[in-house]
């Protein structure tokens, strides 16, 4: 299992470090710019959120437009069949339902913490219409539809809708959490973590 995700991991970096690379270049070098310009205040937590949440659109952009992860036979209008279709802890498994899955997961946080989402229903809708964008645009670009990728989008979506409610009730139970240098250094161990799955081999 671990040399399967291993695999999927280097796969996904080594096709989008260069926008990474970019991206972070541009971004951070703007961003730096305006800030000295306008003398706004710098909030570390929310610089990285802003940085991660643009890094993760381009990268999201890049993956579903490529048109070599295409790995079905042709558009799936039928739930559950291609969700089946693969062998629990094969590779195709991996990449194909638990990538699809996890592929969401920082948009159901991102569009939650940005909007202030509370409501699961909207942040439902949020999510089901972003995953159709995509499968939409996917069949328009040559590749395929699928119903599954909907549904396992939107399963993901709403997972990191939820970690964003349960990190937002911690926040009420305890309002420390909720200052500033808390999620400072919320921030800092999870880049550290990050970094560390993502490097670990």
């Amino acid at each position: 299992m671990r040399s399967v995700i291993d695999t999927t991991v280097y796969e996904i970096l080594s096709m989008t470090w260069p926008t990474l690379l970019i991206a972070v270049v541009l971004v951070v070098t703007i961003r730096i710019g305006y800030l000295l310009k306008h003398r706004d205040e710098f909030v570390f937590y929310k610089e990285v959120l802003y940085l991660c949440f643009m890094l993760y659109i381009l990268c999201v952009f890049q993956l579903v437009t490529a048109k070599d992860l295409n790995t079905s036979d042709g558009n799936n209008l039928r739930l559950f069949s291609e969700i089946f279709r693969y062998d629990v802890g094969s590779r195709l498994f991996f990449k194909n339902i638990i990538g699809n899955v996890l592929l969401f997961v920082p948009y159901g946080f991102f569009a939650s913490f940005y909007i202030e989402l509370k409501n699961p229903i909207k942040a439902f809708i949020l999510i089901l219409a972003a995953s159709i964008s995509i499968e939409v645009t996917q069949l328009a670009i040559g590749r395929v539809f699928d119903v599954d990728d909907i549904l396992l989008n939107v399963v993901g979506g709403m997972i990191g809708y939820f970690i964003y409610m349960i990190i937002y009730k911690i926040g009420q139970i305890f309002p420390f959490f909720k200052k500033e240098i808390c999620l400072n250094l919320l921030t800092i161990i999870v880049l550290i973590v990050t970094v560390l799955i993502v490097t670990w081999r």
